[in-house]
């Protein structure tokens, strides 16, 4: 099994990180058959705080057939997220993924790429819910049915709403490419239990 990880300029390290740990802990140590291929736009993606990420693929060269989940960090604003998590080749990725109802999963504002790409349109999902809500405004704004809660699975969809939730997006996702025994194997091995 192979999970795209995709990473638009600015994501979050921690959420970036909990998929490598995660899926290479069940990899590694549990031999479960998960690889994670990194993808951007370019070859280097700076993220939140500048630090540079060499990444496998670049998003011309993925094949969505080689895949079987996406999996996005969320990012800052401020470190030009949006520049990268709206464009439309991104959006377009994001819709093969859903129309051959492989797993999409992301954390924090990733969320509003899903919305964006159309979706998300009268399904539910969630999004970052702190300082007044507006990210979950912002996605409401794309036809969501926004649910204040951790973590939102709808269908092939996994949804959360802030940097908190990004360890149990990552068993989430293990648990969808794996079962839920495996998954508790890895999460228990982790301290996480």
């Amino acid at each position: 099994m192979k999970v795209l990880l995709f990473l638009a300029k600015g994501f979050e390290t921690m959420e970036f990180s909990v998929f490598v740990d995660i899926l290479g802990w069940a990899r590694n140590d549990y031999h479960y058959d998960i690889d994670v291929i990194t993808c951007g736009f370019s070859k280097t993606v700076s993220s939140t705080f500048n630090v540079p990420v060499i990444v496998d693929r670049l998003i011309d060269g993925i094949n969505v057939d080689d895949y079987d989940a996406l999996a996005i960090p969320g990012g800052f604003e401020e470190f030009g997220f949006y520049e990268e998590a709206y464009n439309e080749k991104l959006l377009d990725l994001i819709r093969k993924f859903d129309k051959m109802r492989k797993t999409i999963a992301t954390i924090c504002v990733a969320a509003l790429a899903l919305g964006k790409s159309g979706i998300l349109k009268d399904r539910n999902a969630t999004t970052y819910h702190l300082r007044g809500g507006y990210r979950q405004k912002q996605l409401a704004q794309f036809g969501v049915n926004v649910v204040n809660s951790p973590i939102v699975v709808d269908d092939n969809v996994i949804t959360s709403y802030c940097p908190e939730t990004a360890s149990e997006v990552a068993f989430k996702l293990l648990e969808r490419l794996t079962s839920t025994e495996q998954m508790q194997v890895v999460k228990e091995a982790m301290g996480f239990c």
